[in-house]
């Protein structure tokens, strides 16, 4: 039934983990207040507001007069309401404080990005996060559009002046689409002295004809060159002839080429389809003592050996070949957050969901918590 005043106030004399405060609205209320008085140390604290009904006033007021590592406040709107307040009083040190006021409304959900860049003296990393990683690309560009035309700013380069590090790295890999993002990163493995031979073979050996189509024209757009061009440039031999091979997208079955053993795996590999690949490799341990991975790393070395197995990897199941880059590039003491950046942005519209279920059977933990492990440490380790 219908109330006048909803109100949640919490006073904290004593050291606590997690502070929240969580208010669901399907009722109309005149006033919905949310007050926290802080005087001791404390690690989260959180304070949401779902409000699916209207509301006249929405207040949410946190006093601080302690350290604290993150204060949040998230307030979901799905309905009209005449005053929405966020007051946070900072008299001590706080590494994180956002307010987010999420809308099905393209510019106020843009208006917490552009509030941040004209008030705020401290970047608030965590609404940048929590409104891009929430967004599709598409609706990313539209918050992109909005941002521009309310601030006469292109956002990409208010990210970029923002941002650093693996962080502005990920984000602005986001305002990409999938095929921008990908052609992208062959350029960066190719570009300047040296190849990056390990980036380019993911890259080319885990895509499909379809999407390595795409990643051609766009490539062409971006850079003004032919990609094979560009392969062919920067590698040489058997290897070379693999990717050009495949970047060409020669997946029209029955042609045949004569030629070496590797000559008529690269023909094999990249004419076929992947379910009649899939049949080939299964009949081959039929008459092989040896599966197709194993006779790979017999006959071949190097960079056409890493190619040959992430093609196999990937025809026979490519999202189990993700969690496996995940897994080993997060082993040991220092996570090669390159290669964690470039697969959960490059697959992140894609399978990274199928990835994520793969990554858990492989290693019993979720993608998510040790992603969470790795930066947490990260951050603590990092902190002044």
């Amino acid at each position: 039934m219908p109330t006048l005043y909803a109100h949640t106030i919490i006073y904290l004399s004593v050291p606590t983990l997690y502070t929240h405060t969580i208010i669901y609205l399907s009722v109309p209320t005149l006033y919905t207040h949310t007050i926290i008085y802080l005087s001791v140390p404390t690690l989260y604290t959180h304070t949401i507001i779902y409000l699916s009904v209207p509301t006249l006033y929405t207040h949410t007021i946190i006093y601080l007069s302690v350290p604290t590592l993150y204060t949040h406040t998230i307030i979901y709107l799905s309905v009209p309401t005449l005053y929405t307040h966020t007051m946070i009083y900072l008299s001590v040190p706080t590494l994180y404080t956002y307010s987010i006021y999420s809308y099905y409304n393209i510019s106020v959900r843009t208006y917490s990005i552009y509030s941040y860049y004209n008030i705020s003296v401290r970047v608030d990393e965590l609404t940048i996060i929590d409104i891009l990683t929430r967004r599709s690309y598409s609706q990313r560009r539209e918050i992109a559009f909005e941002y521009e035309k309310r601030s006469k700013k292109d956002m990409i380069t208010a990210l970029k002046g923002a941002l650093s590090g693996s962080l502005e790295a990920v984000i602005l890999g986001l305002m990409k689409s999938t095929a921008q993002y990908d052609a992208s990163e062959i350029k960066g493995s190719i570009k300047g002295l040296g190849t990056d031979e390990e980036t380019l073979i993911e890259m080319v050996c885990s895509r499909s004809a379809e999407e390595l189509v795409e990643i051609k024209r766009v490539y062409k757009e971006l850079f003004k060159k032919e990609l094979e061009k560009d392969v062919a440039g920067d590698t040489s031999g058997d290897f070379r002839s693999l990717l050009l091979a495949l970047v060409q997208a020669l997946y029209e079955a029955g042609v045949k080429r004569k030629g070496t053993d590797v000559a008529t795996w690269i023909t094999i590999m990249s004419e076929r389809s992947v379910p009649h690949l899939q049949k080939v490799f299964d009949r081959y341990k039929s008459y092989s003592p040896y599966d197709m991975q194993e006779s790979i790393r017999k006959e071949v070395k190097g960079d056409l050996e890493k190619s040959f197995l992430t093609l196999v990897e990937c025809f026979e199941n490519k999202q189990q070949y993700f969690a496996n880059r995940l897994s080993e590039a997060m082993k040991g003491k220092s996570a090669k957050e390159k290669v964690v950046t470039r697969i959960v942005v490059s697959r992140c519209e894609v399978d990274l969901m199928k990835i994520r279920t793969e990554f858990k059977k492989l290693n019993q933990k979720s993608l998510y918590q040790t992603i969470t492990v790795r930066t947490l440490l990260f951050l603590f380790f990092s902190l002044p």
